[in-house]
C-alpha cells in the first residue's frame, strides 16, 4: 500500500491527484500545515519536515513532480506519462518541471512574506515582486494553450497535474483574477476533472494549509 503524507492544497496535492487519476489505492496521512512545527512527530518520518512524503515499499520520495512520473510508470502503466518515442516527450518533461520550478517557486515567497511570517517579519514588497514574477511566467503556458487544450502531447498528462497545481496555489493567494483568459479556461477544465474533484474530497478533513 502506498502511503502519502499530505497537507491540504500543499504540493502534496500533485501526487494525491495522480493517485486518484490512476485509481491506485493509497493510505493518506493528513497533517496540519506547516507540519515541521505543528506535527513534530512527522520529523521521524521525514527529517526535512516538508510534504509530500510518499512511501512505496523501500521507495521514499519527497519531490512532488517526480512522484507524478513514478506513480504513472510504476503503478499506472504510463497513463500519465509521455514515452520517449512519442511526440511531445520533451514538452511533457518540461511541463513537469515548469509547474514546480517556474510557477510554484515564486509563489512560495509570496506565501511566506505575505501570510506565513509573523506580522513584523512580513515584507510586502517581496511578496508583490514575486507575485508579478509568477504572473509573468504564465506567458509560457498561455502560448501553449493557444494551440492545445493541454500542457503537452495533446492529451491530459502528469504535466497538467504539475502545472494546474500551481494555478490552485495562485487561487489561494488571490492571484487568479489576473490569469490570462486561456489560462483561466485551462484551470476550469483541469479543476472539473473527476480525479481533481475526488482528490479535493479525499483531503477535505485535513486542517487548512493557507
Amino acid at each position: 500500500m502506498i502511503t502519502l503524507w499530505h497537507c491540504r492544497d500543499a504540493r502534496s496535492f500533485r501526487p494525491l491527484w495522480a493517485l486518484e487519476e490512476l485509481g491506485v489505492p493509497y493510505d493518506l496521512k493528513l497533517l496540519p500545515f506547516p507540519p515541521r512545527f505543528r506535527a513534530r512527530e512527522y520529523l521521524d518520518e521525514n527529517p526535512l519536515g516538508t510534504v509530500p512524503l510518499l512511501v512505496d515499499g523501500d521507495t521514499r520520495m519527497t519531490e512532488s513532480a517526480a512522484m507524478i512520473e513514478y506513480l504513472s510508470m510504476r503503478h499506472g502503466g504510463g497513463a500519465l506519462s509521455v514515452r520517449p518515442d512519442e511526440a511531445g516527450y520533451g514538452d511533457y518533461l518540461n511541463g513537469l518541471h515548469y509547474g514546480e520550478a517556474t510557477l510554484t517557486f515564486p509563489q512560495t515567497l509570496v506565501l511566506r512574506y505575505a501570510r506565513l511570517e509573523p506580522e513584523e517579519r512580513r515584507i510586502p514588497q517581496v511578496a508583490a515582486d514575486y507575485a508579478r514574477w509568477f504572473l509573468g511566467r504564465l506567458d509560457g503556458l498561455e502560448r501553449i494553450l493557444q494551440t492545445s487544450p493541454f500542457a503537452a502531447a495533446g492529451r491530459f498528462t502528469g504535466a497538467d497535474i504539475s502545472v494546474a497545481y500551481a494555478l490552485l496555489l495562485a487561487r489561494a493567494l488571490e492571484l487568479s483574477d489576473q490569469f490570462p483568459p486561456a489560462v483561466t479556461a485551462y484551470w476550469e477544465r483541469m479543476s472539473a476533472r473527476p480525479g481533481f474533484i475526488s482528490a479535493q474530497t479525499a483531503q477535505s478533513v485535513s486542517p487548512p494549509t493557507l
